[in-house]
């Protein structure tokens, strides 16, 4: 029960936060565990650009934090974390809400703990996709996330 609270006030903590705002973006769902987020983007004035389609930037910034956010929150404090590089891939202009859904398995949290626990390395990258898609399920933009990640 504190963990689907504390989950909550995440939630509300990154939908208040100025520079996830600005973002357009909103947090609709953050499990206890943390190993699922959904995200909703809006189409709308503030998300608009010239064209009036959906800003590039708009789509790029709502998807950001979540990839790092997830193994901070899943491996712990004896973990450092961070977003190493990014790389957008546009496929349709957004015209209507798009939406994102970030998963981490416990097969994915698992397997970075061996890697690190291996004698042959001291950090690792991963890599994570996720697409933004609007409610038909049509793909509007995919990111791949490279995430850094090392021992404390």
């Amino acid at each position: 029960m504190f963990d689907a609270l504390r989950a909550r006030l995440y939630r509300l903590g990154f939908n208040l936060f100025p520079a996830y705002r600005g973002t357009g973006g909103r947090v609709t769902y953050i499990a206890p565990d943390w190993q699922e987020i959904r995200i909703k983007l809006p189409h709308s004035w503030r998300t608009r650009n010239y064209v009036g389609t959906t800003f590039g930037g708009s789509m790029y910034a709502a998807v950001d934090p979540f990839h790092m956010m997830m193994l901070l929150k899943t491996l712990g404090d004896d973990y450092v974390v961070w977003d190493k590089e990014a790389e957008i891939r546009f496929k349709k202009p957004g015209r209507d809400t798009l939406y994102a859904t970030f998963t981490l398995s416990d097969e994915e949290v698992d397997a970075v703990r061996a890697e690190l626990e291996s004698e042959d390395t001291d950090a690792v990258d991963r890599h994570y996709t996720v697409d933004l898609v609007d409610d038909k399920g049509a793909v509007h933009a995919t990111i791949r996330k490279t995430v850094y990640v090392t021992t404390a």
